[in-house]
Formats: structure tokens, sequence, C-alpha cells
């Protein structure tokens, strides 16, 4: 495993951004972990954010793009901070975008935030987690709608390795066949598991044996076969 994932690991659970414990997710199921990019608020968490989404995104997507684009509202950060990490590790500058939730008619008016889309600009599309693969189902008419672009890809940070809304593949592979887009994360929920699994962090065991089986019965629920 790559040292700059093993590093945002630590980094997810240090912000406590990534929590282990009992949680009901959105969907109705009953999970042994939950993560949350809204807890990532300061400077210096964003810096970093920024730099290790850049990392992953210059792994899997090379920097042979135009366009970040994180939607409304989690994805303006993560767009901001990634274009800004791109420019200081890579000396390339990439444009952000974002929508609006709201059409604004006056001003700065439309629905996008940021810089506009061109006709053949290639965009990648950056967001936190996709657990259901909802968003892009929203976000994806929107880019499409602005102009003839190609979209290279989804970067999120954690793929979380469950079943999505059809029951059979992962979130990220069900954007793959739907939207033909190649898909991919910072770090998957296995590599997670890996890292941590009697591993100390902040001072203590995160991820002990009685855990390791609340995790492995959730996988064996809702992980993908």
């Amino acid at each position: 495993m790559e040292s700059y994932k093993q590093e945002f690991i630590e980094f997810m659970v240090e912000s406590d951004v990534l929590k282990f414990g009992e949680f009901t997710l959105k969907s109705g199921r009953k999970s042994p972990f939950f993560m949350n990019a809204g807890a990532y608020v300061t400077g210096t968490q964003l810096l970093r954010l920024g730099e290790y989404y850049a990392k992953a995104i210059h792994d899997n997507y090379g920097l042979d793009f135009d366009v970040l684009f994180g939607p409304a509202y989690k994805g303006i950060p993560l767009a901001v901070a990634a274009t800004m990490a791109i420019s200081k590790l890579y000396g390339k500058d990439i444009r952000y975008c974002s929508n609006r939730k709201e059409v604004k008619d006056h001003g700065d008016a439309g629905i996008l935030l940021g810089s506009g889309l061109e006709d053949g600009d290639r965009v990648v599309i950056i967001e936190d987690v996709t657990t259901s693969g909802k968003s892009i189902e929203e976000t994806f008419p929107i880019i499409k709608a602005q102009a003839d672009v190609e979209v290279k890809g989804l970067m999120v940070s954690l793929n979380r390795m469950e079943v999505g809304k059809g029951g059979e593949k992962c979130a990220l592979d069900e954007v793959k066949e739907l939207y033909g887009l190649d898909t991919a994360a910072i770090v998957t929920m296995e590599e997670v598991v890996e890292y941590l699994y009697n591993r100390e962090c902040r001072g203590k065991i995160v991820i002990d044996d009685r855990l390791k089986d609340a995790i492995d019965a959730y996988y064996k629920q809702y992980g993908v076969r």
C-alpha cells in the first residue's frame, strides 16, 4: 500500500472523519463504521486533504484534464482544495467548477460556481464518498447540459465496498456501468481494515477483534460478492 494511503487512513481517524461504533445510515443499514467528510473543518485539514486527493487523482487519471467538478455542497471545498494541491504538487493549473442547488438569476448568474464548462473540456468529478450513486445521478446531467464535455472519471476518498442500489455491485461499479466513466478512491474500506486492524492510532487500538468481527459480519450481509 502506498505511504500516502496509510497516512490518509490515519488522517481520517485523527480528524474524526472515520468513526467506528454503531451507526444507522441513510439507507437504513446498521453499520459499524461511518464517514463524515464534513468533519474536515480547519485550514490544515483541508490542505492535507487536498494533497491526498491530488496524489490519488494523479495516480489514477494523470493530469491530462481541464476541470475538477465538485457537486454541491460537500464537493465544493474538495474541488477547491484539490485544485490548489495539484498546482502546488505538480505545477498544473486545473480549473475548479461546482453546481449551485438553486440557479442564480443575477450577477454571476447560472447554475455553475467557479469556472464555466466549455466544449471539449475533460472533467474529473470529485466527491467524499459514494454509497448509492444518487449524487452522480443528479450531477452527471447537469455537467452534460452545460457543454459538450468528456467526463473522464470520478474520484472519492473512501470506497465503502458495499452493494449499491442494484444489490449486486458496489456503488462505484454501478456508476461506472451506468455512465461509462472510470471510478477510483483514495482508499478502499478493505485497505482501511487491513491497515488499522490491531494497529495503535492516537494511543489506542482502533480495530480490535470485536470490531473486526462486526465489520466482517456487515460485509457478509452488504459487501460486494
